[in-house]
């Protein structure tokens, strides 16, 4: 488990956080094998299936064994009792859709970096006001980064991550942080495989490509 600090540390190191769930658990390791070997060193798992705890659990000891520098945390947590139960699991960071005041007091009396999902300037500001130093923009695709340049002076302290709309390819990744985005979450296209691909060396492959555009 990581303070607030650190994990705000590693991801601004590393500023592309794949987002992922499968109810396989042997998928969900080789794909956060393959994206810590192509140069990812933050990761969120999501709350999105009946196996997502068991999953999860799995995914943290092969991190504690394998994988020494990769940061797991766990996304769409919408109560108190889910974000308990995955720091149980010493989940190294929360991000939910939401902003919910819940969430936001027991990771901070854990110390544990919260992401609370923002659509509108009055959410940022309710996170802001919980102390949440960085805000999930969502969803991306519908927001843009245009609506980033837009509000972010009203917020000059806060840090910024979209989620959904951010494509694995240097114009979409550019086009983001020229805006001003601490670091992007990247769903569904980071994750397409190629039709005629075996195995998972595209995603060693694209995972590294990203965090070339990235700097990393």
């Amino acid at each position: 488990m990581k303070t607030i600090k650190e994990s705000i540390e590693q991801i601004k190191k590393y500023p592309v956080i794949p987002v992922y769930y499968h109810d396989d658990v042997e998928t969900c390791i080789q794909v956060v094998d393959a994206c810590y070997r192509g140069g990812i060193r933050v990761f969120e798992f999501v709350n999105r299936g009946t196996k997502a705890l068991a999953n999860f659990k799995a995914l943290m000891a092969y991190r504690n064994e394998k994988l020494p520098e990769l940061f797991l945390g766990i996304g769409t947590i919408k109560s108190r009792k889910q974000a308990e139960d995955y720091i149980a699991l010493d989940a190294d960071f929360i991000v939910s859709p939401i902003v919910k005041e819940s969430i936001a007091a027991v990771t901070l009396e854990q110390d544990i970096l919260w992401i609370p999902g923002c659509m509108t300037p009055t959410e940022i500001n309710l996170a802001e006001e919980l102390s949440a130093p960085l805000v999930k923009l969502f969803p991306g695709s519908t927001l843009g980064p245009d609506y980033l340049k837009a509000i972010k002076p009203l917020f000059p302290e806060m840090l910024f991550m979209p989620t959904g709309g951010v494509n694995p390819d240097e114009a979409s990744i550019s086009k983001w942080f020229n805006a001003g985005v601490f670091a992007v979450g990247m769903g569904s296209k980071l994750f397409e495989k190629p039709a005629e691909n075996q195995g998972y060396d595209w995603l060693i492959t694209r995972s590294q490509q990203v965090m070339q555009y990235v700097g990393g």
